[in-house]
């Protein structure tokens, strides 16, 4: 073996390394908070060393902030199934219905990984919240762009405020997610799904 070829394997083997690491830091932070995640707290977690992790990782900020970047990874490929549908109110619907699909299945164990960084760190300046900050307002420009489009084709009223609509249907979404994670009961998600379609219907 070439010391090209093993260099290549070494890097392949960290990378994969990395991403499994990233995977459980970004489950465990909907379980026990971002600033839960430590490299002690999840070295335990995966079964590696101290060093194994500070290999990875320079510091505590340095880990959530990559954690914040492989949850964004997964929710977007969650998601992506709902930027299939049709532009306009359909896929406005899809997206919000691969939203709860994501909460339902526990893709993350304590529910959705951006709203529960967002009540844990709204009151924490810095740059995981600014990350949590930057992956919301993205969301938010999604949906607006779809409201838009479907005001442009007569699915939506052009009197409604694309960002109020949007306000509303986060709102449908994290109260979903809350109180399925609270009750432990999937018609709260059930409860979310009719909500955004009657608001959508009665934004025409």
């Amino acid at each position: 073996m070439s010391v090209e070829t093993t260099e290549r394997r070494r890097r392949a083997d960290g990378e994969r390394s990395r991403e499994k690491i990233l995977q459980a830091a970004a489950e465990l932070a909907t379980l026990e908070g971002i600033n839960g995640i430590s490299i002690g707290r999840l070295a335990d977690a995966v079964g590696m060393s101290k060093s194994g992790l500070y290999a990875h990782f320079r510091s505590k900020e340095e880990l959530q902030l990559a954690t914040v970047e492989t949850a964004s990874r997964i929710l977007n490929a969650e998601l992506e199934p709902g930027m299939q549908a049709p532009e306009g109110k359909q896929r406005i619907i899809a997206l919000c219905d691969a939203f709860f699909s994501h909460v339902q299945r526990r893709v993350f164990p304590g529910g959705c990984f951006f709203a529960s960084g967002a009540a844990e760190l709204s009151t924490q300046p810095g740059r995981v919240r600014d990350a949590i900050a930057t992956s919301y307002r993205e969301w938010n420009e999604l949906l607006e762009g779809e409201v838009r489009t479907a005001q442009a084709a007569g699915e939506i009223a052009a009197s409604e405020d694309p960002g109020q609509l949007v306000f509303e249907l986060n709102g449908l979404l994290v109260g979903a997610n809350v109180f399925f994670l609270l009750f432990d009961d999937e018609g709260e998600l059930d409860r979310g799904r009719r909500a955004v379609r009657e608001r959508l219907e009665n934004s025409h």
